[in-house]
């Protein structure tokens, strides 16, 4: 199983890219589309999170506010830490599980596993072969966040504190894809990359 992190600071086009090796037939792996399933209504994380933080984190229907929540963690860094031992452990184990089905039943020349706190700890180091970061120049990162998630410029600066530097995270990538154009340039260098990662995967086979 060869598998290549995806990662980037929050509005780098990481979820771009990944849509673009959805499309190229690549399995993706999605840490926070695990999240979200995660903390879906009905789902038995949502009991721990009612515990640990109250009840006003979740509407009346039983839904996770997750706007109030983030704002909560971003402006309260030990309540981001309670979270995150809390929700972790399960998005690992689900991602590892999803990687060894889809190497089961796909047989991909490799997969993409999307994680946006790539850096921040090594609980994935031992299935990732490369690393493959989206980069972008700060303030289009900004623009992009409060664009996509209708994000206020606060908070996307607390969430861009919350990760590694820029400058760490190009350090440490095998590979880097700058994303300052358009959507298209995005696609064309993803298919290239994706390209030569298949040449290098069928030699090593």
């Amino acid at each position: 199983m060869f598998v290549v992190a995806l990662t980037g600071g929050i509005g780098s086009g990481k979820s771009e890219a990944a849509r673009q090796f959805a499309v190229l037939n690549i399995p993706v792996v999605d840490v926070d589309v695990i999240a979200h399933a995660l903390t879906a209504t009905g789902e038995p994380m949502l009991d721990d999170i009612r515990r640990i933080f109250g009840a006003d984190f979740l509407y009346a229907d039983g839904a996770l506010n997750r706007a109030k929540l983030r704002g909560h963690i971003f402006a309260n860094p030990d309540e981001r830490l309670k979270l995150e031992a809390l929700l972790h452990p399960a998005i690992h184990l689900r991602a590892l599980e999803q990687l060894a089905y889809n190497d089961h039943a796909l047989h991909p020349a490799y997969q993409i596993l999307v994680i946006p706190l790539l850096f921040e700890n090594n609980r994935y180091a031992k299935v990732i072969d490369k690393t493959l970061v989206i980069d972008c120049d700060e303030s289009l990162q900004i623009k992009r966040a409060m664009a996509r998630s209708q994000l206020s410029e606060f908070e996307v600066k607390a969430m861009l504190a919350a990760q590694v530097s820029r400058e760490v995270r190009l350090n440490f990538a095998d590979k880097v894809i700058i994303n300052n154009g358009s959507l298209v340039e995005l696609q064309e260098q993803v298919t290239e990359f994706h390209k030569n990662l298949i040449k290098t995967c069928i030699v090593s086979q």
